[in-house]
C-alpha cells in the first residue's frame, strides 16, 4: 500500500510502482536479451581464442563496436547479428514463440 505524507508519495513506494510498470518490464526484457546475445558472442570469440580486434576484422567492424556490443550497450540489428554469426562460424536462428503471459 502506498503511504502518503501530506500530498506526497513516499520515494520507496514510487520506485516500487515504477519497477512493476509494463514499460519497466519491457525495458528489462530488452536489456536481458541484449546481454544474452552479448554473452553468446563473447563466449564464442573466447572459444576461438580471438581478441575483440580479431573479431572486428573478421566481421568488418571496429574493436570499439565489438566492445559496445559485448557490454550489452547496443541493440543489434539482424544484419549485424548475421555478420557476427558468420564471422564466428555460427548460424543465426531467430524464432517467435508464444509468450507465457496472456492479455486478458
Amino acid at each position: 500500500m502506498t503511504e502518503h505524507v501530506g500530498n506526497r508519495t513516499r520515494l520507496a513506494d514510487a520506485k516500487t510502482a515504477r519497477i512493476h510498470s509494463p514499460a519497466a518490464a519491457a525495458a528489462h526484457e530488452q536489456a536481458t536479451l541484449r546481454f544474452e546475445l552479448a554473452e553468446a558472442i563473447r563466449t564464442r570469440r573466447e572459444e576461438l581464442g580471438w581478441s575483440q580486434r580479431q573479431l572486428a576484422e573478421h566481421a568488418g567492424m571496429t574493436q570499439p563496436g565489438i566492445a559496445r556490443f559485448e557490454s550489452g550497450g547496443t541493440t543489434p540489428t539482424l544484419p549485424l547479428l548475421e555478420r557476427l554469426a558468420a564471422a564466428l562460424g555460427l548460424t543465426l536462428t531467430v524464432s517467435l514463440e508464444p509468450s507465457e503471459r496472456r492479455s486478458a
